[in-house]
């Protein structure tokens, strides 16, 4: 029995490593390869392939050295604030296409505020393209 405990707790050369960043990455920066390079030893949150982390946005500044949080981290913003996006709106058969203007920046599958530019309501949608914001359930659009 005592032989099983130790072989459980022997350390089987897998090391786990965390991504830490090469430069300072600036907030709303999308992540290149060049811009993360493995680390030991793993902390707890952060990122340990690069392929969990390159293409999103920072949400903050990294540091040089710093691990690569996933909390800090999100889809590359597709819509800027204040840009003017298409608002469509769809039930059924119907569909209602409108201009608004961006409260937020935001990505690909986010929530975003929209100003309608007609009625001047404010409406949430979510991003699906680049300059498209899919509406649903508000009456915002139709005034």
């Amino acid at each position: 029995m005592r032989w099983l405990v130790i072989l459980l707790l022997w350390p089987w050369g897998g090391h786990a490593e965390t991504l830490v960043a090469t430069r300072l990455i600036r907030a709303t920066e999308v992540i290149r390869p060049g811009d993360v390079i493995f680390a030991a030893p793993a902390v707890a949150g952060a990122a340990s392939a690069p392929d969990q982390v390159i293409g999103l946005e920072t949400r903050v500044a990294i540091y040089p050295g710093r691990p690569v949080r996933l909390a800090d981290l999100g889809p590359a913003a597709v819509i800027e604030r204040n840009e003017i996006v298409r608002m469509v709106y769809r039930s059924g058969g119907l569909m209602i296409l409108s201009e608004g203007r961006a409260m937020a920046r935001a990505g690909l599958g986010e929530r975003i505020t929209v100003m309608n530019l007609g009625s001047r309501q404010s409406v949430q949608g979510i991003v699906t393209s680049s300059g498209l914001v899919e509406v649903s359930g508000s009456m915002g659009l139709l005034q």
